[in-house]
């Protein structure tokens, strides 16, 4: 089998300490490989995000391992932890995140621009980003002035631009109509196609369904259907698309 874009190992992960403790994650293990998108379902509360900001390297686990296309995050410095992020991660989040100043292809291109693209190259890699997600009309247009939906299409053009070996995420059709939430779920599942590792949020069934498998959490830990621990030999042996872990 090929090596794992993301790998987890024992990741554990709490926020408070004492009586306010509270247990983010506990001991999970994930495996996600290029060509393969996964789904995370569970209740509010249940880690997801956490999971997402530990797999993107916006936070840091108190225990286990991380790797990002072979790479343990615990090694990198900020400096190079951010270089990583631009280089090899694209983050859908789920308050979009965008640069209120910015037009929606400089934007989009901004990562590219940091990692020393031109600006003439990464705007023109924006406008083929926004093709994707069907807005290519807003490239000159800010923030301020899109729809929800219209700001959520540009987040993911900014997670998909470039030559991304991981996308990340959370809940990106929260914002979007059913019709337009397929839509951007077959932007998604395309590139995965195309030879990307995708972790993907969502508290739908309906766009869970894209993925090749789901895991679930809950309080923390990756649960089977009777929502017992799941064993960790199941999630690490990838699964038939729509087959849960």
């Amino acid at each position: 089998m090929t090596t794992p874009v993301l790998s987890l190992r024992a990741v554990t992960r709490t926020h408070g300490a004492g009586e306010n403790a509270v247990h983010a994650l506990d001991g999970v293990d994930l495996d996600v490989r290029a060509g393969e998108l996964v789904a995370v379902m569970g209740p509010s509360g249940s880690g997801k995000s956490t999971l997402l900001n530990i797999a993107g390297g916006l936070d840091t686990a108190d225990a286990g391992v991380v790797e990002i296309a072979g790479t343990p995050m615990s090694g990198l410095g900020p400096k190079q932890r951010a270089a990583l992020r631009r280089r090899e991660i694209g983050y859908v989040f789920q308050d979009f995140n965008l640069v209120p100043a910015l037009t929606a292809a400089e934007n989009v291109a901004l990562p590219l621009e940091l990692d020393g693209v031109s600006a003439r190259r990464a705007r023109k890699a924006a406008l083929v980003a926004l093709g994707e997600v069907e807005i290519p009309e807003l490239a000159d247009r800010f923030p301020d002035d899109m729809s929800g939906g219209q700001r959520q299409r540009v987040a993911i053009a900014r997670a998909l631009v470039g030559r991304r070996s991981l996308v990340l995420a959370d809940e990106p059709t929260g914002a979007l109509d059913s019709v337009t939430g397929e839509a951007v779920m077959g932007v998604l599942r395309a590139r995965v196609d195309a030879g990307a590792a995708g972790l993907l949020v969502t508290h739908e069934p309906r766009f869970a369904a894209w993925a090749d498998r789901t895991i679930f959490l809950r309080d923390g830990v990756v649960v089977d259907g009777t929502g017992r621990r799941a064993d960790a030999e199941s999630l690490l042996a990838a699964s038939p698309r729509g087959g849960t872990a």
